[in-house]
Formats: structure tokens, sequence, C-alpha cells
């Protein structure tokens, strides 16, 4: 009995990347520092959202989500990066590894329709102005964010839980600095068809398929752009969604390529450096191309500056 146990809940070891000794204090460094700018970045996203009132609109309600969730799942992943990288702590626990899996899951799965609402509320501005009060009201976008947050919750669940359930054999070594869900479940001694099948079927419902509406979406807003007569007025549009754009085809594409592409077409190394991209470089750029360059948002920090904090560089001369 004690030995089913063990082999069934028993801890894992993390294969981090094969890195050379001299680059281990450049890789660790580089890690901490993109870690702090991710959690100062999307900290001063989520505090500027609530104090200043220009900022409570729908596009900025969703941003401010999107960073909740970006802090909550580097979170989950980053800081053991850097034990590995730098203490040699590759051990994680069974319950440690299974909470990181979830974490994950989790916020991967909310960001994919948070995007997805951005999405939509940046087509409705565009393309129906007129009707976009009535459409994204508060109601409206406090539904749309709940439910990428519940379902969001629920897969990561059901996913956690039908890993849990599962024996593994007695070589534990994940092959990812990250108990990443297909890495694991490739370990498991007993049947794990059923997870591999649900797995493809929530890449395709919560990836695959908003990633479809995100592009159509854009195709009616870039067709809007076009007969728009002012320059100024269609570039400026363009930069707006063009950013959102960008962050869109990154995070979409690095972890669909991860999951839905036969094995034998990439390697275990190819999958960790993809998924350093969308862990670490992604959350990084969200606060960066959405609104700390955004001329609203800088108006909106020297405001909350002037009311709240009164830092004197702010002050006017």
């Amino acid at each position: 009995m004690t030995s089913y146990v063990d082999n069934c809940t028993g801890d894992f070891r993390l294969v981090s990347f094969s890195l050379a000794a001299d680059f281990q204090v450049v890789f660790f460094v580089a890690v901490s520092l993109m870690y702090s700018l991710i959690l100062l970045g999307n900290v001063v996203v989520v505090v500027l959202v609530s104090l200043a009132p220009q900022l409570h609109t729908p596009m900025y309600y969703f941003l401010s989500n999107l960073s909740v969730q970006d802090v909550v799942y580097v979170s989950a992943i980053l800081p053991k990066l850097l034990a590995i990288t730098i203490c040699r702590e590759s051990s994680i626990g069974f319950s440690g590894c299974m909470a990181q899996m979830f974490f994950f899951t989790f916020c991967v799965g909310t960001e994919f329709l948070l995007l997805t609402s951005m999405a939509y509320d940046r087509y409705v501005a565009i393309c129906i102005p007129l009707h976009y009060s009535s459409i994204m009201s508060r109601v409206q976008c406090l539904l749309l964010a709940l439910a990428s947050w519940i379902i969001g919750f629920l897969t990561a669940l059901v996913h956690s839980l039908m890993v849990s359930f599962a024996c593994f054999s007695s070589s534990r070594d994940v092959n990812h600095f990250y108990c990443d869900l297909k890495t694991v479940i490739r370990l498991a001694s007993s049947d794990t068809s059923h997870i591999q099948t649900l797995l493809y079927v929530v890449c395709v419902l919560l990836g695959l398929f908003p990633f479809l509406l995100i592009l159509t979406s854009y195709v009616f807003i870039i067709t809007t752009i076009i007969k728009i007569r002012s320059s100024s007025g269609r570039v400026k549009v363009f930069s707006s969604c063009s950013s959102h754009l960008t962050v869109v085809v990154l995070f979409y594409g690095t972890p669909l390529s991860s999951y839905m592409i036969p094995e034998s077409e990439h390697s275990q190394e190819k999958d960790k450096t993809l998924s350093l991209l969308y862990t670490a470089v992604v959350p990084l750029l969200n606060p960066l191309v959405y609104s700390l360059r955004n001329n609203d948002v800088l108006m909106a920090m020297k405001n909350v500056n002037e009311k709240y904090f009164r830092f004197p560089r702010w002050q006017k001369k």
C-alpha cells in the first residue's frame, strides 16, 4: 500500500534548461529582472485603473483583469525557475507540482478568453461605435470577465484532478522548467488517453476557436479603419489595435504550436524555449504595449501621483 501511494504521489524533478556554468548567473539575473518588471508593470496597471476615473472603461477593465492573472501565473512558475537556476533546487513535491499545473492552466485559459473579450471590445468601439455604450455596459463587461475566470478555473480544476489520480513511473524527471501538463502526463504509468483527448479538445475550444474569433474581428476592424478618411485617425486607431494583435499572436501562437503540433515535429528544448516566451516575455509586454506607452495612461499616472503620492518630479514648476 505504501509503495503504491509513493508511486502515485512521489516528488518530481524539474529538468530545466541546459546552461553552461558561466551563463547561469546571466540567465538568473535576466529572469529575475523580467519577473520584477512583470510584477511592477502589472501592479501599476491595476492600481492606475482602480484609482483613475478616466480609465474606468471596458478596455482598461479587461486589461486590469489581464494584469492580475499575469501576476498569478508568473508567480507560480518563475520563482521555481530561479531556484533551479541558482540553487539547483529541482525537486518539487507532488502537491506543489499539481498546484503549479493548476495555476498555470487556470491563468492561460483565462487569458485566452480575456484577450477575446478585448478584441470584441475593440470591434464594437470601432465598427459599431454608436451602440458601444449599450453593448459594452458595466454588467456586460463584468459577465465577460467573470465567465473568463470561471471557465479557466473549471478547466484547470478538471485537468488537475484527472492528473492527480494518475500513477507515475519510477522516473519522475519532468523535462521542463515547470510542471507542464503535457510533459507530466508523459510520465504516467496509468492510462492517460482520456486526459490527452480532453487537452486537445480544450486547446481547440479555448485556444484555436477564440483565436479565429479574434482574427475575424480584426478583419472587420481593419476594413473599417481603411474607410476612415483622416490619415491621422487611421494611424491612431491602427496603432491601438496593432499592439493588441501583436500580443495575441505571440501569446496564442506559442502555446498552441506547443500543444497541438505532433511530438515528432518539434523537440522538447524548443517547447521549453517557447514556454519561456509566453511565461516571461508576453506578461512583460502586456503592460507596455497596452498601457504604459499610452498617453491616457501616462496622464492618469500623473493625476494619481498628484492626488495620492505627490512625488516632487511630477509637480508643475
